[in-house]
């Protein structure tokens, strides 16, 4: 099914917003933004369902069903060689309540050949990824340019390029047939595409009438469909997925950005990919989306970053081809002692800019896990950071580390997210929580120092975000998910039920004064205050009333609203609350929230 887009208001918006007209509104740390008048596109509410319940493949036997679903519902995963490696994440993914898969892709490069037509590494070296793509006893760009200069003896290549991925193609990644051509080499097919310069292609296809120097794009691909496979599982586990866009070549003087001078090839290949994509799988419901690969930082100068160029041309070509949503991935720097550090404000300007390129789905890393943003409340400011915080930021307080923490950043990209949708755009907030830490005693990843995370952490980050986002997903499965003993996928299966409390207001109800809280796993719950006056506890069940499928759009999955009777009078003016929820099975929020009332 395609992704739907619905014209509805901003549900956490709508409520605080209303709350402010007849109460005294949260603290400015705490105030949502206005309400909204209409609102961003947003996937279907119904989720694609599974096949079947269980089905079996030379891999094994799989069952489709949710086992210990959380509020983390969509991860990313890398590509692999071992086919059946997939078919176990994705098993292990949706018994936690995973329903998206992000896949990692890979990068176009530009090359050189040495004097017999091999290609090179970037050092200079025979890579010999390419070294066994062969023609009629010829290297594949001797070949090509055997061909070009046939059909006009001054035609050349002027510059080659290199793309590997483990995908196959059908005939729409053809332009011109007579000069493009897959060559099948083992289990592996080269892809030889002939193209401008320019990233246009001649629609006459005639590469005799005038001379020309032309690009080589040669890609490694697969005689099996990895994209297909992936659908295919997507497909059995009512799962959809993102998969990458061609990453573009980064500048060579400045690595976080994109070089735009191999920009015409980029547009041509992504082009051609999608052009393939667009007959072979635009009707598949398991296909969500495309994944922009080339990450960029969050920042007020975001709009003069030659890498939005390219995001902008390959974001026009989806919307043409494929039709489907845009997802990408920024990351955060809070860091006050670094001079790249960004406030959440100009976070947010970053955002608009990100927005205005065509994507359709911002999904900013948290980057608690890179130590570069912390996990605090407004009243915590002064304490000491996380001691796994220290290797990044040092022995300091969250003040003095941090321009804000991840709630502050989120606030204010949701609110930018509104004022775009006002304005025209279409985008949804998702939240990329990091489930790592900057460093640790085992490594969890093949390469770094990244280690491994605990469930109440991944709880803190759901807490602080969870408020202002539509989904919520996490970097990444493979590894960060799997490493340790136990491992986080362990962790969540044995404490899936524990509640998450994510926002809570001031809200009356008919001539009661009380409190609104939403969050996870709320069925059975007591709502906890913490306040001077000591601690009250109240059943929900008893005394109020939870609603576990809020009409509102834009819930985050899973995600359910509580009600109890609370006079907040009693609570001294501009004093910070916890609150929290509990269960009978005594399982408590890992994080409490901290909410103030103010005169």
């Amino acid at each position: 099914m395609r992704w739907l887009f619905l014209v509805v208001g901003t549900a956490i918006v709508a409520v605080v917003a209303a709350v402010v007209v007849v109460v005294q509104p949260f603290s400015s740390e705490e105030t949502a933004p206005t309400a909204a008048k209409s609102a961003a596109p947003k996937p279907s509410s119904t989720q694609p369902t599974p096949k079947v319940s269980e089905f079996t493949d030379p891999c094994g036997t799989f069952d489709t069903g949710e086992k210990a679903p959380y509020a983390v519902t969509g991860y990313w995963i890398t590509p692999t060689s071992d086919p059946c490696t997939w078919r176990s994440q994705l098993q292990e993914i949706h018994r936690v309540g995973g329903d998206t898969i992000i896949r990692i892709g890979y990068g176009l490069q530009f090359r050189t050949v040495d004097d017999e037509g091999r290609v090179l590494t970037r050092d200079g070296e025979l890579d010999t990824r390419y070294k066994s793509c062969r023609e009629n006893d010829m290297t594949c760009y001797d070949a090509a340019l055997y061909e070009l200069q046939e059909a006009n003896p001054d035609n050349r290549i002027g510059r080659v390029y290199v793309y590997r991925t483990d995908e196959s193609f059908g005939p729409d990644l053809f332009r011109c047939p007579g000069m493009e051509k897959a060559i099948e080499v083992g289990d592996r097919i080269y892809y030889r595409l002939i193209t401008q310069a320019d990233g246009s292609d001649d629609a006459t296809c005639d590469f005799s009438r005038k001379a020309g120097s032309y690009d080589m794009i040669l890609v490694a691909g697969s005689n099996k469909d990895s994209l297909q496979k992936l659908l295919d599982l997507g497909d059995q586990f009512g799962m959809r997925v993102f998969p990458a866009l061609p990453l573009a070549p980064r500048d060579a003087k400045t690595p976080i950005r994109a070089a735009t001078r191999h920009l015409g090839t980029l547009t041509t290949l992504t082009r051609r990919i999608l052009q393939d994509y667009g007959t072979r799988f635009a009707d598949r419901d398991s296909l969500g989306g495309v994944y922009q690969p080339f990450e960029v930082q969050m920042s007020a100068t975001l709009a003069t970053n030659p890498t939005l160029e390219v995001y902008a041309d390959q974001h026009r070509i989806v919307d043409q081809e494929l039709g489907k949503p845009i997802l990408i991935s920024p990351y955060l720097d809070a860091r006050k002692r670094v001079g790249f550090g960004q406030t959440p404000k100009q976070v947010a300007e970053g955002f608009k800019a990100l927005v205005k390129t065509g994507v359709g789905i911002i999904a900013p890393q948290d980057s608690r896990g890179t130590g570069k943003v912390g996990l605090f409340w407004p009243d915590e400011r002064d304490q000491e950071v996380d001691s796994r915080l220290e290797p990044v930021v040092g022995e300091s307080s969250y003040d003095t580390a941090y321009h804000g923490s991840t709630r502050d950043y989120y606030r204010e990209m949701a609110a930018a997210r509104q004022e775009m949708i006002e304005s025209g755009h279409h985008v949804q907030l998702w939240a990329n929580v990091e489930a790592f830490e900057p460093s640790g005693a085992e490594p969890c990843a093949p390469t770094g120092t990244r280690g491994k995370t605990d469930k109440q952490r991944l709880d803190q980050a759901v807490t602080m975000a969870g408020r202002y986002v539509q989904k919520i997903v996490s970097y990444m499965w493979s590894d960060f998910m799997t490493c340790g003993k136990p491992s986080l996928e362990t962790e969540i299966a044995q404490d899936w039920q524990r509640p998450i409390a994510v926002d809570a207001i001031r809200r009356g109800r008919d001539i009661q004064d009380g409190i609104e809280v939403r969050g996870y796993n709320l069925k059975d719950g007591t709502i906890t205050v913490q306040y001077s006056g000591g601690t009250k506890e109240m059943v929900v069940s008893a005394v109020g009333w939870l609603d576990e499928d809020p009409i509102e759009g834009e819930l985050p999955k899973g995600m359910a609203t509580a009600w109890v009777p609370f006079d907040w009078a009693q609570v001294p003016a501009g004093e910070w609350v916890k609150v929290g929820v509990k269960l009978p099975s005594g399982q408590s929020s890992a994080e409490p929230l901290h909410v103030r009332i103010v005169t």
